[in-house]
């Protein structure tokens, strides 16, 4: 039974009575009861690309130092030299060329070679050759 003080007030073609919601659950008077599972595993996706996100940038820290060692020179007076570089991303003569020449650019060098690449281990028999051109660049 409605109380008195309730006014039906039915609108358009609407058979039922959309202003007396007094016994729905709240649930249903905001239809979101289908959709809390849809908000919930949203929340766990959410959560879950958060952490691949922070453990790709983090992946850069745990990676293994990669070094390449080279050949440059310079002209006009013509002068050679072999040099150690750290590289940054994948240990490959590709990414040590691209990165070498730009950076050796900047400093009015031109590479003439990338000779190999390798990790930490191979610093210290290389370090006297190289000179001062020893993880300058």
């Amino acid at each position: 039974m409605q109380p008195n003080w309730v006014r039906l007030v039915q609108t358009g073609n609407n058979t039922a009575v959309l202003s007396y919601s007094a016994h729905l659950p709240p649930a249903l008077l905001l239809n979101i009861k289908a959709n809390m599972l849809m908000i919930c595993s949203m929340k766990h996706t959410l959560a879950l690309l958060c952490t691949a996100a922070s453990l790709l940038l983090a992946a850069p820290a745990f990676a293994e130092s990669c070094y390449a060692d080279y050949k440059a020179k310079q002209d006009n007076p013509l002068r050679l030299h072999y040099g150690v570089i750290q590289i940054d991303g994948p240990c490959n003569k590709e990414a040590a060329k691209s990165q070498t020449s730009s950076r050796l650019q900047a400093e009015g060098w031109t590479l003439l070679s990338i000779l190999s690449t390798f990790g930490a281990d191979g610093l210290a028999e290389r370090k006297q050759s190289a000179g001062p051109y020893y993880l300058r660049f």
